[in-house]
């Protein structure tokens, strides 16, 4: 069949279940782009009949909504460098360097992914509003500064690295500290590009938590503040699916980036350890 076909025989189950995924993007986009009266209109429309604006200019002139999204770029970005530089340090060490009680630390810092987040919740607020960060943007990231999966998906993929490049490095006078610098680390770019990516999907979409730590208006991440748009007696459908394009595009646009690395980040990882 494959001589027949000029894709594998794979993309015929893998588009159906590809357009399956994409609609619901698909119906917010145009759903953005319609009236209140046409989206509370029943049955329910599925294309617009002319394209409103009126969800995008409620959105921009009667909410900070471009404040939220600039919080939430923030919190993002901060939360993106600082798990790349601690995550990648800390993967290295438990993957080369040997130290007492390594592998103990790294299953203990593992165990913590079974910790379920509402039980972290109320220590982490209290130990929050003792040092004065509560209701402040520092709240929302403090808690992403660097993850145990984020440890984990280092060490694997330094773990598949041969060890002889470090060893020829240390060979010519190069330390540890250089050696991780200028030979591993240019070659992680795909491991560290995929941890980017996944800390930023995490960061950017996170609710939960800045929904408790956060409650001025003004320090709002983006995700928050759309959550305000929903109410028991109303919900604002235009303004909400408006917001919900500006909070998914950039998503969107950083996994186009990062795809391909993907793919080389889990064929390393997969390959020791």
């Amino acid at each position: 069949m494959r001589r027949f076909l000029p894709f594998s025989p794979w993309h015929l189950l893998l588009m159906p279940l590809a357009l399956l995924f994409v609609l619901p993007l698909v119906q917010m986009v145009l759903t953005s782009f319609m009236s209140s009266a046409e989206i509370n209109q029943f049955p329910p429309k599925l294309l617009p009949t002319s394209l409103h604006l009126e969800g995008y200019r409620a959105l921009l002139t009667e909410t900070p909504a471009l404040r939220w999204f600039g919080n939430t770029v923030l919190v993002s970005a901060v939360s993106v460098l600082a798990h790349l530089v601690l995550c990648s340090m800390a993967g290295y060490g438990f993957a080369r360097l040997k130290f007492a009680g390594r592998g103990v630390a790294f299953l203990v810092i593992i165990a913590t992914v079974m910790i379920p987040i509402q039980l972290l919740m109320i220590p982490t607020y209290l130990m929050f509003a003792r040092i004065g960060i509560v209701d402040t943007l520092a709240a929302a990231f403090v808690p992403w500064l660097a993850s145990a999966f984020g440890i984990f998906l280092m060490r694997q993929f330094f773990l598949a690295l041969p060890v002889e490049l470090e060893e020829a490095a240390r060979i010519d006078g190069c330390g540890t500290w250089r050696t991780f610098r200028s030979i591993v680390l240019p070659l992680a770019r795909p491991a560290l590009a995929t941890l980017a990516v996944f800390t930023l999907l995490s960061s950017w979409n996170d609710l939960l938590w800045p929904l408790v730590a956060i409650s001025d208006n003004r320090t709002f991440t983006l995700q928050v503040g759309l959550a305000n748009f929903q109410g028991m007696r109303r919900t604002e459908w235009s303004q909400l699916m408006a917001g919900n394009v500006l909070a998914t595009a950039p998503l969107i646009l950083a996994f186009l980036f990062a795809q391909r690395k993907f793919i080389a980040t889990m064929t390393f990882t997969g390959l020791k350890g």
